[in-house]
């Protein structure tokens, strides 16, 4: 009997730990999504009680992850203090691995980048890639004082998946691509550093960026593009980024588009700064100004402008087949691009888009994407905090059971 009671008092205790600290997660994710939240707030929003609400709020303020606002006075009765979350509170890393450069990012706790390293190759390899990885962390380090250091919360990578697929595309050896097909990146990272590591496509990673820290916190559901070396998106429904149970919703790249002189056609092979690169090379000018310099783009209007109108008319295309699916009342569009690019991409497609017969739909509103080129490291660095500190992470990136 005793032993029974014993077992009973253990496991209502581990649920008491459980339930405070699923409290205290959903504390702190509502205060990132509204910017700074009084006691008060999150009570109604929670149905928490006021007394919970300030227990968990003064254990989260003594841990060092919230920080109190300038109180705001009312007609009546005591200054409501809205609590804000600490920048300095916890911090990540994020690694971007793309086709043609990687970016190693240390992001704190509100979401901005503090230091960031980046590494341009002419395609991407395992080993190189880890190297770099280990150097750049152990560099970023360097940049936080001692005791701020043992906030880091982990390694998110962001990374196309199934990289030996696109060996020809990147035009490198595929005998030398296929030794992704055997490497686990979170187990490589793993062996040289301490830190936790999770690792996520890096268009659903973009995806979940634009979701918690850009635009697209103001909207429930939506479709995203990112447009980089190949393009990519993902789908938000209900203020989470859906997967898929295979993990390919929001896959984007291979929608079909219209066949040109009889070939078949996908949207990657007509929305992706592949193309641009290619084109650039024809004309004898280098492209390595697309990757390195992702927010300076001159000196090649006439071939710049004629890709963004086709690009345009491509993402008209798949933003009208996606919507005939699932009826997004928002479209968002961003890229590794200058802003000027993207506002350019975004004004045409909203033009292709009214050439559409949209008979039986309604026509989506056509959004600029907001965290722009780093919405790939800035998604990759947001996975340790959604798996230590937010609501979990399976309402981020949301799949069936």
């Amino acid at each position: 009997m005793s032993d029974l009671t014993s077992e009973t008092q253990k496991d209502r205790g581990s649920n008491q730990a459980s339930l405070r600290a699923y409290n205290e997660r959903l504390v702190l994710s509502l205060v990132r999504r509204q910017g700074g939240l009084a006691k008060a707030d999150i009570a109604r929003s929670t149905g928490l009680s006021a007394q919970t609400v300030s227990i968990i709020m003064r254990g989260l303020e003594a841990d060092g992850l919230l920080i109190r606002g300038t109180p705001i006075k009312g007609k009546v009765g005591q200054p409501s203090v809205p609590m804000h979350l600490a920048s300095d509170g916890a911090y990540s890393i994020g690694l971007k691995i793309g086709r043609r450069s990687a970016d190693l990012a240390l992001m704190n706790f509100v979401g901005e980048i503090e230091h960031q390293i980046h590494h341009a190759y002419p395609y991407p390899m395992p080993d190189p890639i880890i190297d770099f990885a280990t150097n750049g962390v152990e560099q970023l380090l360097t940049k936080l004082p001692k005791k701020s250091q043992q906030r880091i919360a982990g390694i998110g990578i962001a990374t196309p998946f199934e990289l030996w697929n696109w060996a020809e595309q990147v035009r490198a050896p595929a005998d030398e691509m296929a030794a992704w097909r055997r490497f686990d990146l979170a187990e490589a990272l793993g062996h040289r550093s301490e830190l936790p590591i999770f690792v996520q496509n890096d268009a659903t990673a973009a995806c979940g960026a634009e979701l918690i820290v850009g635009r697209g916190a103001d909207h429930a559901d939506f479709i995203y593009f990112f447009v980089g070396y190949f393009v990519g998106g993902g789908v938000v429904l209900n203020n989470a980024v859906y997967v898929g149970p295979g993990g390919n919703a929001g896959a984007l790249g291979p929608l079909p588009m219209p066949a040109t002189q009889g070939k078949a056609r996908q949207l990657v092979d007509d929305a992706s700064t592949f193309v641009l690169e290619a084109q650039l090379e024809q004309q004898g000018l280098d492209p390595s100004c697309l990757w390195n310099e992702p927010h300076n783009w001159s000196g090649f209007d006439e071939l710049l402008n004629p890709w963004i109108q086709h690009t345009a008319q491509s993402l008209a295309h798949a933003i009208v087949a996606s919507c005939a699916v699932i009826d997004f009342p928002v479209a968002i569009i961003d890229g590794a691009f200058p802003e000027h690019v993207r506002h350019a991409i975004v004004n045409a497609t909203t033009s292709e888009l009214a050439q559409f017969d949209l008979r039986g739909l309604q026509p989506p509103a056509i959004l600029e994407g907001s965290v722009g080129a780093n919405a790939r490291v800035v998604g990759g660095a947001l996975l340790p905090f959604f798996e230590r500190y937010l609501a979990d992470q399976e309402l981020l990136f949301k799949s069936p059971a």
